[in-house]
């Protein structure tokens, strides 16, 4: 019991305390270390350097680069005058009072290129806060909007998302990332609807205003480019990012990945890393080549603030998988985790979709929460499901909206990276993601599971 109040109590304090502003490089390593010294006595310094330390750097190592160059693409489409003509259009096409609608729109049509959430941050955020000026609206609104597009239904509902929450479930059900598209799209409308209603409904209460300016877009005076230029990289990313996973990786001989030099793994485990890299480097490459004028001598500079808007957001990152770790590898986390599992009684759905929201707030992470609760009791859950004659297609369904849901507490990376990049902070604008990307998907997974319930699988 000690050891459960410990890890509680040391996931409470993180996220009261990064909702008050702490910095994270600070905060996840102390609050670990003195869970490991609360609940086990230690050991304290293995527990830093060999658990938290080997996450951390873990998750750097395979992420960097993509927060690298999502920094670097829409820090590109800023200084090029893109976003702005981009804003223009949207604004013109849906009318300044669909601003909001606009940017959970473009957040969603990455997301489902198969674009990563945190890249999408990076390249939406500039369109979104020139859209959100150009229509006089409340500027703590845009991690909401980018939030409900990226980070909901996009991520966990919609059938053939490529999303790594639709597809870890494949091997543990034997299913496809089309599984259950019926009850998928039904939870994606809900999350939509609801999410797009409650951030209107903000702006209405909020009142005209963008508030603070602090020069996150190009100067109006800038240099345009035409629509079609402007359009083109994000194009290019997302039918690239399709190219290159579904067709040119597939067809390259990979077989070297097998050898010890280069991890003994094979290309399934790096396919969606490698197009991403990719797509946003030959997508950048083409911005830049398209508007070379429009950069000319700011090019370098525009470069080097793009990598160095990478940093914080990947650290910040990269602490909180390393805190998850820590606390996933007391004793006291083991008995959490067997006990959530059998939430529900004899209806596997509720158990499925109490054990892994529950995870994935505990460790902040979506598919952190998803892979502990499938790595150790996926096989039970099926075999609970065929027993209940429960298709494996809606088991997958459920685990993975169930994801999406408690995984975006204050403590959770990627809002932390988002909030970064907006440059804004818990109490300004967590309010509204808490509606949109926690309340909201629960509601949706409930609605989930009693249609899953009733009518089974469609």
């Amino acid at each position: 019991m000690i050891g459960i109040a410990v890890i509680v109590a040391a996931l409470a304090a993180l996220m009261y305390l990064a909702y008050r502003g702490i910095s994270l490089l600070l905060l996840t390593p102390a609050l670990a270390l003195l869970a490991v010294l609360a609940a086990e006595g230690g050991p304290v310094l293995a527990s830093y350097t060999q658990v938290f330390m080997e996450a951390t750097g873990g998750f750097i190592i395979q992420f960097f680069p993509l927060f690298l160059l999502g920094a670097v693409f829409g820090k590109l489409m800023e200084a090029s005058g893109s976003a702005r003509v981009l804003a223009d259009a949207i604004i013109r096409g849906l009318g300044p009072s669909r601003a909001v609608l606009a940017v959970i729109l473009s957040g969603a049509v990455m997301t489902y290129g198969g674009v990563s959430l945190f890249v999408v941050a990076f390249a939406v955020w500039p369109i979104a806060a020139a859209l959100f000026r150009e229509a006089d609206l409340p500027k703590v609104l845009i991690p909401a909007s980018i939030a409900l597009g990226a980070f909901t239904f996009t991520m966990t509902a919609l059938p053939g998302t490529p999303a790594i929450q639709n597809a870890i479930p494949m091997p543990y059900f034997g299913t496809t990332p089309f599984a259950a598209p019926g009850l998928g799209i039904i939870t994606a409308a809900i999350m939509l609807g609801l999410g797009w209603a409650w951030l209107e409904y903000r702006v209405r209460a909020l009142g005209p205003g963008y508030g603070e300016d602090t020069g996150d877009t190009t100067a109006d005076d800038r240099a345009r480019p035409s629509l079609l230029v402007a359009a083109l990289p994000l194009v290019l990313v997302l039918a690239l990012n399709l190219a290159f996973t579904f067709a040119i990786i597939p067809a390259m001989d990979t077989d070297y990945l097998s050898m010890p030099e280069f991890g003994e793994t094979d290309v399934g485990a790096v396919r969606g890393v490698w197009s991403v890299i990719s797509a946003l480097t030959i997508a950048s490459m083409v911005l830049v080549a398209l508007n070379w004028r429009a950069l000319g001598d700011g090019l370098t500079a525009t470069l080097d603030a793009g990598a160095k808007d990478s940093l914080k957001p990947i650290f910040n990152t990269a602490s909180l998988v390393g805190f998850g770790a820590v606390i996933a590898s007391l004793a006291a986390f083991g008995v959490i985790r067997d006990w959530v599992v059998t939430v529900g009684g004899d209806n596997p759905l509720i158990s499925l979709a109490v054990g892994t929201s529950l995870l994935a707030g505990m460790t902040g992470s979506a598919s952190g929460g998803m892979s502990i609760a499938l790595s150790t009791l996926g096989e039970t859950y099926l075999e609970m499901g065929q027993a209940a004659g429960i298709s494996p297609e809606l088991l997958h369904r459920v685990t993975a909206v169930a994801t999406g849901g408690l995984d975006a507490l204050p403590h959770n990376g990627a809002v932390i990276t988002l909030l970064t990049i907006c440059g804004l902070t818990h109490k300004q604008a967590y309010k509204d993601i808490a509606v949109v990307a926690v309340l909201i998907p629960l509601l949706a997974l409930v609605v989930l599971v009693t249609l899953g319930t009733l009518l089974g699988s469609f």
